[in-house]
């Protein structure tokens, strides 16, 4: 046998089990990627494992193939591809090549024919082949040398085929596969078979006649008066059903053998997509350090001590860190450049500069940095409060062209066609393998990001005025990285007792929960094994099983979930699992977070990173405490002020987006709504339902406040039908009643489509740009996925220009006031406060004023307001 390996996958087919296998998944630009994530993790897997010679995927061409001139049904029936699934075919396709791999589709034929016509001129020159698919017609291409692997409910749990598999599964040779979908149809194909003939039947048949035809000679020895009834009456849709069951193994296609060679993936690119889909896991995982290098020489000084001679009216500053945690990160040393001349100065020496120092405090002094929170940080860090910065190269880059996902100098550079900066990664090296260079390297890598601030700055400045989008970047968010930079440089003071009382108390209570599964069980098992959890459940208890995995019954969420009224210990499984989430993840994740020398958490605000504008935080992510349960509210109780004489002041944005809905869409109804203050959910209720006020029901109200948020979010009939847990036809149908009932809703959306397809973008009430160069794409998954973006972003975006104003008018008003409150913490439409309690009464009438007013819209906007000895008590 030769030793080469050829892999055919199914492209299609295991798409489809990606996305249907995991929950929905985007990333930071609102991009679906839970197919291509799934694939991926499937792909890595099965070349680790076979390291093929030969790769090709292939796709289906269309809906109509050959197989529609013998019965014109087939395949009817079958629901319309979700869009969330169809906006991902573009970036599957772009991932397949940068691996390398060869992607080919047939007109007319389906990826099973293509596989099946491979597979057979394989098998003639004695090479193995493995068959990857999620679609069980296959296995009928199993032979000694031809092995399929078909995907189970998980997309890496793999059942493998052999023909000696088929015959252990089902008594049955391969070929007798087609045969058997003769008998029995098969359902997702819309292939029917004899009605009324099962599996079970078809396998018996089978094994005593041999195939379709020879039953046909022998329907005499049938025994079964009924079941010879209905063979006798579908014998033409039996044979029908065989051939529509049966691959094509001579497919005219244009792809041979040698075409499909595999050398390998183009990492560069592979990354490259990684990180524009945000998989994050997979970055952490590869060591891969690409090799391209700079070519122009940098000239640069190593200089011990700074004195006033190098410092400049205007020059580009970078502080240079060893990671990106910028509050505790080690400092390098720090590089300068007027554009001509360059310096580096390494480590913390420059603070020990008086005359630097007075330099970076001298407002009159202009400085150029790569990022103006991170400088400002770490020059509060060694006492000295930076002044004059008059550009942030990282937030100039985003406001021109926020998809852009730059994370360093390199990527920015290479965007604006300026190569002489290398990545981090190139440097340092990355995981176990990262650590500093000598000296001169690093100067040299310092100082080429300095040279770089200086070539990019006018460049970039110049794009922002002719796009109109100079003053968003110089009023609100240049201030706004200020501000934000003073936020986590104070830091909010976290009470450690609080939380480690909580975790004990948590630790009691799934101790407790515990005893009570094992009282219900009959027995002690170990809950977090799912294989002892799958045998308790589905073997002792008799429950259902609704998923299997290769190592048993699968005892996912979704899966116990279903089964809620089947048995009262599933509650309390879910609870455990829930509180034991909250405990490692959250009490413990914050506590690892507390600087031990003031006892705070100094979170991290990423200001340019989300294509709508939205600040996000990590170092931990406040953003993403639970607060739908009480025990998750209840973390909210650590966050104190840090006087403990002072409250905490907390300011909430009402269904902002909602009314900025109504502002662009201008429709009169939610207009009305909004300025009578009614509750928009109900109002939303009342008029698709065609209902009074005292008739909205929870469930209505409910699908109301769904379609409500969708609608911002850009929703389809699927992702509706998986909120509210209803059909597509259902959702489809309730989304319709929403557009009619407000038609300025749907006038917005077609205008936003339109208006993307004439200028290329979309944009906020502050002149914020999301690029759609998809929008007039002939691709179809793409084109929808970029209309869908050009009706959401305005909306989202606009709200997120509305509260960074709103961040801004409160620090000047606060300075203003000549007040001690601080502002301490944005998380989402909240802004919190600590503040003396002799301030409360102003802040309770300047708060809902600056933040009602920071942009006029043609409803009100609201703010609700609350304080308290804790963030908690906010509420």
């Amino acid at each position: 046998m030769s030793s080469e390996k050829i892999l055919l996958l199914d492209g299609n087919s295991l798409a489809y089990r990606a996305f249907f296998a995991l929950p929905l998944l985007t990333n930071e630009h609102g991009i679906h990627t839970n197919a291509v994530y799934g694939f991926t993790m499937m792909l890595q897997k099965i070349m680790d494992e076979e390291n093929p010679t030969h790769m090709l995927v292939a796709f289906d061409a269309g809906k109509t193939t050959f197989r529609h001139s013998t019965f014109g049904e087939y395949k009817g029936g079958r629901q319309k591809t979700p869009p969330e699934l169809s906006e991902q075919f573009p970036y599957l396709r772009k991932l397949i090549d940068a691996y390398g791999i060869k992607r080919y589709e047939l007109e007319m034929y389906e990826a099973d024919d293509i596989i099946g016509t491979l597979s057979r001129q394989a098998e003639t020159t004695g090479q193995q082949v493995v068959i990857v698919s999620g679609d069980k017609d296959l296995t009928q291409l199993a032979t000694d040398s031809t092995t399929v692997y078909i995907t189970r409910k998980g997309i890496t749990d793999i059942e493998k085929y052999t023909p000696e598999h088929v015959q252990e599964k089902y008594g049955l040779t391969p070929l007798q596969i087609i045969d058997m979908k003769g008998l029995m149809g098969d359902a997702s194909d819309n292939i029917p078979g004899v009605p009324g003939v099962g599996e079970k039947t078809a396998i018996k048949l089978l094994k005593e006649h041999g195939s379709v035809e020879n039953l046909y000679k022998a329907l005499d020895s049938v025994s079964g008066a009924k079941l010879k009834e209905k063979l006798v009456a579908n014998e033409e849709q039996a044979k029908m059903s065989k051939v529509l069951a049966t691959i094509e193994t001579n497919a005219p296609i244009e792809v041979s053998l040698e075409d499909i060679t595999y050398s390998g993936p183009n990492m560069d690119e592979v990354i490259s997509i990684w990180k524009e889909l945000s998989f994050k896991t997979l970055l952490e995982k590869t060591e891969y350090v690409a090799e391209e290098q700079s070519t122009t020489e940098t000239k640069f000084e190593i200089v011990k001590e700074i004195d006033f001679t190098l410092l400049k009216d205007e020059m580009s500053l970078h502080l240079e860190l060893y990671d990106e945690q910028y509050h505790t990160a080690d400092l390098l040393g720090i590089a300068l450049s007027d554009g001509e001349q360059s310096y580096f100065v390494p480590g913390e020496a420059a603070f020990h500069s008086k005359e630097f120092c007075t330099w970076l405090e001298d407002e009159s002094k202009t400085k150029y940095v790569v990022d103006s929170k991170a400088t400002q940080a770490v020059s509060r860090k060694h006492g000295v409060s930076i002044s004059g910065v008059e550009f942030d190269l990282t937030l100039a880059a985003y406001i021109d062209n926020a998809s852009l996902s730059a994370d360093d100098v390199a990527t920015i550079g290479k965007e604006y066609g300026y190569f002489n900066v290398l990545s981090n990664e190139q440097i340092y090296g990355k995981g176990a393998k990262k650590s500093v260079p000598e000296e001169e390297k690093l100067a040299e890598h310092a100082t080429r990001k300095a040279l770089a601030i200086w070539h990019l700055k006018p460049i970039l400045e110049k794009k922002l005025k002719e796009n109109e989008q100079f003053k968003l970047y110089k009023e609100l968010e240049l201030p706004l990285a200020s501000i934000l930079g003073t936020m986590e440089s104070d830091g909010v003071k976290v009470d450690k007792q609080v939380l480690v009382e909580m975790g004990h108390d948590l630790e009691i209570k799934l101790q407790q929960i515990e005893k009570d599964i094992h009282a219900l069980a009959g027995e002690a098992f170990n809950i977090n094994s799912p294989k002892q959890l799958g045998v308790i459940l589905f073997e002792k208890l008799g429950l259902p099983p609704i998923k299997k995995t290769k190592t048993g019954y699968s005892t996912a969420a979704d899966v116990l979930e279903k089964l809620a009224n089947e048995h009262e210990i599933i509650e309390q499984i879910l609870q455990y699992r829930q509180l034991g989430k909250l405990n490692s993840t959250y009490i413990e994740g914050l506590l690892k977070e507390i600087h031990t020398d003031d006892g705070k958490i100094h979170t991290r605000y990423q200001q340019a990173l989300t294509t709508t504008g939205r600040l996000s935080s990590v170092n931990p992510n406040l953003q993403n405490i639970p607060i739908r349960i009480e025990e998750g509210r209840k973390i909210r109780k650590a966050f104190v002020p840090s006087n403990p004489e002072w409250v905490m002041f907390a300011a909430d944005y009402s269904q902002i987006e909602l009314r900025v809905l109504a502002h662009m869409s201008e429709d009169d109804n939610l207009i009305e709504a909004f300025n009578n203050n009614m509750d928009i959910h109900t109002k939303t209720a009342m008029d698709v339902f065609h209902v009074g006020a005292d008739e909205v029901d929870s469930n209505m109200r409910r699908a109301a406040k769904a379609v409500n948020f969708g609608i911002v979010y850009g929703i389809s009939d699927y992702g509706l039908s998986q909120s509210l847990d209803i059909t597509r036809k259902e959702a489809a149908v309730f989304i319709d009643k929403y557009l009619k009932s407000f038609p300025g809703v749907k006038e917005y959306m077609d205008e936003s489509i339109q208006t993307a397809k004439q200028k290329g973008f979309v944009t906020t009430i502050l002149n914020r740009r999301r690029y759609l160069p998809e929008i007039t794409s002939s691709n179809f998954n793409l084109r929808s996925f970029a209309e869908r973006t050009a009706m959401n972003t305005p909306i989202q975006g606009s709200a997120a220009d509305i509260i960074k104003k709103a961040m801004i008018d409160m620090a000047e008003r606060l300075e203003k006031e000549n007040m001690q409150t601080k502002m301490l913490l944005q998380v989402h439409d909240e802004l919190i406060f600590e503040a003396p309690p002799e301030e409360i009464a102003l802040l309770e009438k300047i708060v809902p004023e600056v933040m009602e007013s920071a942009i006029k819209l043609n409803v009100p906007l609201k703010v609700e307001y609350a304080y308290g000895s804790s963030w908690y008590d906010t509420k």
